[in-house]
């Protein structure tokens, strides 16, 4: 699944079966996880946008699953939204192609009164002719209900050179902060190199997972040595992996886990991630607080160095 949230009937699955070591792993913690209190005391962990030196937490919050309309559903959405910032966390990305999920965020920020704690980022639409770039970008503003936006992301390339062209004029009016391009898909990767070489973009975000590397081979090289900031959708596995929870149900977390303050699988998935040298942020998908919380909490402490990815490696190729 796309969404790690979408991933919730696993872990709640995990639960019912009564398995005392999957719940440990994917509900709640393993016996050397500390109490969000805990994580929220540890070092929080940033990166640098290349393009501008300012820094963001590791782990954001993908919004896929935010096109809702039940009112008990928009609750739990709109407390993610506003637990976030106090977990340390501020990227939100979203998109026009995820239903309402855009008009859900503005509500709830406006509701919320936390749009400055957050760094909110949407992706162009997808499908059809771009006929009128503008109309399309102006709408996003309006769903959102905001004057600016951190970062405008080309969506699966779709429209470049009718929204590329826009996004850099906005940016220049600073109604965007940044703008950038993203995948999930191998089979663009060849396109996607093509067109980061030739438009200035700050961000690309692509699809990479412990159970997917692929854009570790040129993607991932490329944005390092252009000075690229990196978003990760799917880091808990995506159209090419497949969910990756099913893998680890019933077993423990590796002892060598600790040296980089892993406490449940969902750390384990995203510190991995976040540890590429050119990774800036992961964006799991999360319309739960309980969940919201572990992700989170894998953007404190310490990261795996080279040695432990490696062995990180090793365990998941072994599963």
């Amino acid at each position: 699944m796309t969404d790690a949230d979408g991933l919730a009937w696993t872990r709640r699955r995990f639960l019912a079966g009564g398995v005392a070591a999957a719940a440990a792993a994917l509900a709640g913690r393993s016996s050397r996880a500390r109490s969000p209190a805990d994580e929220r005391s540890a070092a929080r962990i940033t990166k640098a946008i290349p393009s501008s030196g300012e820094r963001l937490p590791v782990i954001g919050l993908g919004t896929n699953a935010y096109g809702v309309s039940d009112p008990t559903e928009y609750a739990a959405r709109k407390e993610v939204l506003a637990r976030m910032p106090d977990l340390g966390g501020s990227v939100v990305d979203t998109a026009r192609a995820y239903g309402d999920s855009e008009l859900v965020i503005g509500r709830a920020l406006a509701e919320l009164g936390n749009r400055d704690r957050l760094f909110l980022a949407t992706k162009t639409p997808i499908g059809g002719e771009v006929t009128d770039a503008s109309d399309l970008i102006e709408a996003s503003f309006r769903r959102l209900a905001v004057e600016t936006i951190d970062l405008v992301q080309v969506h699966n390339l779709h429209g470049l050179e009718a929204f590329m062209p826009l996004l850099l004029e906005l940016k220049a009016a600073k109604r965007i902060r940044y703008v950038g391009m993203s995948t999930s898909r191998d089979e663009q990767y060849e396109r996607l190199l093509d067109s980061l070489a030739r438009y200035p973009v700050d961000f690309v975000q692509v699809d990479y997972s412990i159970g997917n590397r692929s854009a570790a081979e040129r993607v991932l090289p490329f944005a390092q040595d252009s000075g690229l900031a990196v978003l990760v959708n799917m880091p808990f596995g995506g159209r090419r992996s497949g969910n990756l929870f099913p893998q680890v149900r019933g077993r423990a977390l590796p002892d060598w886990a600790a040296e980089a303050d892993v406490g449940s699988w969902a750390q384990f998935l995203l510190k991995y991630v976040v540890s590429h040298p050119a990774v800036t942020c992961a964006i799991p998908g999360t319309t739960k607080v309980a969940h919201l919380e572990d992700n989170q909490a894998a953007g404190h402490g310490r990261l795996p160095d080279a040695d432990l990815r490696r062995r990180m490696e090793s365990l998941w190729d072994a599963l």
